[in-house]
């Protein structure tokens, strides 16, 4: 049943991909002059991007090689292009289909095939221009700084933490990459990591063949890393993914608790999408709790950030979440907003703080225009007797 519900799930999602195509496809076909040079290059051009993408990950699982790694860069870059060009050629379907009924623009057979092309010419370039500038602004995470008082007795007056979500470890971020987001994390000298999901994409063979793992045992953090899963571990198989990061110092919390420090508790949760992926139902939050000292500051990683208020309701302090990547690309923000009660940001509910993170890497195209991606530094607080607002 489950893999007929995924079949079922990747035929729509092709169908959908391939139809958007057709449409941007044909509406550039017919902006060419009809027996221009130009279209037969059009033509060998798009059938490469379109298919790129799923030629490269085919390879990645039969042939990892600089040549699948060439295919999934050029089809995921596409998978950005072709949000946009869609976007441009669906609101220039509607100015025409405005101008038929009042007409704005009037122009001669000769001129219109002359606008079209030009049209055609000018979607290509700000889209180029889009995809670099977001190219640009995805490998270049900020540091976001949030102070935040509990107030509950710790041993510790201060915890300094940096949580990086949704790094996607793979193809795309690869050695020089996770570099940097290393380098930014170990600069703000934590006493602990925390990575709470998505931190390998959906194959580790590429993680493997690049020894991203030594990259991972380079983070230095006095309590050390800690890890949840996230979605794409089950993905791509996550019992493998998890045991690659336990071996390379990531100590990943399933469905359990660690207290560091004697008087701070971390609490991990297994993703809630295991079961679509052949995994067991996870524990409640309820069940999870049942060990805690409630007395002590609780932090809790739940990579999906969906029924926030459960965390409210067990005396947890901070939930750090991820995975919405806040849309990664404008406009689809809007669609993360209004399907999460927080799609990025910070939100406090009762005594319990929340943060949902935008991400430090890209899942598909190594793109961002709707926000920036990042690595959040949480400096806490305890102060037992103050009334936290």
């Amino acid at each position: 049943m489950k893999m007929i519900n995924f079949l079922i799930f990747f035929s729509i999602v092709l169908m959908v991909y391939a139809l958007t195509n057709y449409y941007i496809f044909i509406r550039g076909w017919q902006a060419l002059p009809a027996h221009s040079p130009v279209r037969k290059v059009y033509l060998i051009v798009f059938i490469v991007f379109v298919t790129a993408f799923i030629i490269g990950r085919i390879l990645e699982k039969l042939w990892l090689s600089p040549v699948s790694d060439l295919f999934v860069w050029i089809g995921s870059f596409w998978l950005a292009a072709m949000l946009y060009f869609f976007l441009i050629v669906f609101f220039l379907d509607l100015f025409r289909l405005m101008n038929h009924w009042i007409p704005l623009l009037k122009l001669s057979p000769e001129k219109y095939n002359r606008v079209k092309f030009i049209t055609w010419g000018t979607s290509i370039f700000v889209v180029v221009v889009i995809v670099i500038l977001g190219h640009l602004n995805a490998i270049n995470p900020r540091v976001r700084t949030i102070s935040l008082t509990i107030a509950k007795a710790s041993p510790l007056q201060k915890l300094n933490i940096v949580a990086a979500s949704d790094i996607h470890l793979g193809t795309i971020i690869g050695r020089k990459r996770f570099c940097k987001i290393v380098n930014k994390i170990n600069n703000l000298n934590p006493d602990l990591i925390l990575l709470p999901g998505d931190i390998v994409d959906e194959d580790l063979a590429p993680v493997v063949k690049e020894n991203l793992g030594a990259a991972l045992t380079s983070l230095k953090a006095r309590y050390g890393v800690i890890a949840i899963t996230g979605n794409h571990e089950y993905i791509g198989g996550v019992e493998s993914a998890t045991r690659y990061l336990a071996e390379h110092q990531v100590l990943v919390l399933r469905d359990s608790v660690i207290k560091i420090n004697g008087g701070i508790y971390i609490v991990g949760r297994e993703d809630r999408s295991g079961p679509q992926f052949g995994g067991k139902p996870r524990k409640t939050l309820a069940e999870l709790m049942a060990s805690v000292e409630r007395e002590f500051p609780i932090i809790l990683m739940d990579h999906q950030p969906f029924k926030l208020h459960e965390a409210s309701q067990q005396g947890v302090d901070l939930q750090i979440s991820g995975h919405t990547h806040h849309g990664q690309l404008w406009p689809l923000n809007y669609i993360t907003a209004a399907i999460y009660e927080v799609s990025w940001g910070y939100k406090k509910i009762e005594k319990t703080h929340y943060y949902v993170s935008s991400g430090a890497g890209t899942w598909g195209p190594p793109v961002r225009t709707g926000n920036r991606p990042e690595i959040v530094n949480l400096i806490l607080s305890f102060e037992p007797n103050t009334n936290v607002e």
